[in-house]
C-alpha cells in the first residue's frame, strides 16, 4: 500500500508537466521514446540474465508493450486534443477495465462493468456537453485505450507473478518490462516522430529526465510491485487517486481556467459509474 501512496503523489504531477511543458512543444513519439530509453538504463545494471523462466521474460515483456508502450503513446497523443484536468478524469475509468480483464481471465462475464462503462462516457459528455467536437471524441477515445493497456498491464503482471512466485527480487527481471515498452515506442518513433519537435530548452530535457527516471523509472515499477500485493478493491481505489491528486496539482500550481461546477458533476457522474461497479458486481459476479 505505501508503493502506491508513494507512486501516486510522484504522478500527481506528470500529467500537468506533460500538458504544460511537452504537449504541442515536443514530439510525443520522442517523449515517450526518451522515458522508455531511461527507465530502462536505470533497471539494466540489476538485470539477471540468465536462469529466469522463458514465460516469465516474455510475459513481463509483453505488460510493458501494454502498461507502458500503448499506454503512453495513447496518452501523449491525447493531450493534443483534452485538457490536463479531462484527462485526468477519464482516466477515471481504468478500475473498470481491470474488472472487465480479471473476469475474462477467470472466465465469467459481468454486465454491470459495461454499464459502468457506459455511465462514464455520459459523464464525460456532461464535461463538455457544448463542446462535443471531433477531437474532444478522438481523444477521449486515445485515453480509454491507454486505460484499457494499463489495466490489462496490471493485471497480467498481478497473475504472471502468481504463476511464477519464487524467482527472485522483481528488479531482476524488471528491465524487460522495458525492453517490452520500446517494441512500440522505437518503431512509432521512427514511423511517426517529428524531428522537428525535438526538445530545445534545458527544463524540456528536465522534464524528459524526470519523467524518464522517476516517474516511469521509479514510479513503475514500485507500482506493480504494490498492486501485486493488495486486494482488488484497494488497486481500484488507488488507481483513482490519482485523479483528485492530478487535479489539486494542476488547478493550483498551474490555476488552469476550468469551469469547475461542469467539471465536478462531470466528474460526479464518472464516479458513480466506479460505484455501480463495484456495488452490483459483487452480487453479479460468480463467487
Amino acid at each position: 500500500m505505501n508503493y502506491l501512496i508513494f507512486v501516486t503523489l510522484l504522478w500527481a504531477f506528470s500529467f500537468s508537466l506533460i500538458g504544460e511543458y511537452l504537449a504541442g512543444h515536443v514530439d510525443s513519439d520522442f517523449a515517450v521514446l526518451s522515458r522508455v530509453i531511461l527507465a530502462g538504463l536505470l533497471f539494466l545494471p540489476l538485470t539477471k540474465f540468465r536462469g529466469l523462466p522463458r514465460t516469465l521474460i516474455s510475459g513481463v515483456t509483453l505488460v510493458g508493450v501494454l502498461q507502458f508502450g500503448v499506454t503512453y503513446l495513447c496518452l501523449y497523443r491525447a493531450f493534443g486534443y483534452l485538457s490536463v484536468p479531462e484527462i485526468l478524469l477519464f482516466t477515471i475509468t481504468t478500475p473498470i477495465y481491470v474488472a472487465l480483464i480479471d473476469d475474462s481471465l477467470f472466465r465469467r462475464f459481468s454486465p454491470v462493468s459495461l454499464l459502468a462503462a457506459l455511465i462514464a462516457v455520459g459523464g464525460a459528455a456532461v464535461i463538455r456537453y457544448d463542446g462535443i467536437t471531433e477531437d474532444f471524441f478522438i481523444g477521449f477515445v486515445l485515453i480509454q485505450l491507454a486505460n484499457f493497456a494499463f489495466a490489462a498491464g496490471q493485471v497480467g503482471y498481478k497473475h504472471l507473478l502468481r504463476k511464477h512466485p519464487n524467482t527472485g527480487p522483481a528488479y531482476h527481471h524488471f528491465f524487460y518490462f522495458y525492453i517490452g515498452a520500446l517494441l512500440i515506442a522505437g518503431p512509432s518513433f521512427f514511423i511517426f516522430g517529428n524531428t522537428q519537435m525535438m526538445p530545445t530548452t534545458l527544463t524540456q530535457w528536465g522534464v524528459l529526465l524526470w519523467l524518464g527516471i522517476a516517474a516511469s523509472g521509479a514510479g513503475l515499477y514500485f507500482w506493480n510491485q504494490g498492486a501485486r500485493r493488495v486486494d482488488a478493491g484497494t488497486l481500484a481505489v488507488m488507481n483513482n487517486a490519482l485523479v483528485p491528486a492530478g487535479l489539486i496539482v494542476n488547478l493550483v500550481i498551474w490555476n488552469r481556467d476550468v469551469d469547475l461546477l461542469r467539471l465536478a458533476l462531470g466528474g460526479a457522474i464518472i464516479g458513480g459509474s466506479l460505484w455501480v461497479n463495484a456495488r452490483f458486481r459483487l452480487r453479479t459476479s460468480p463467487q
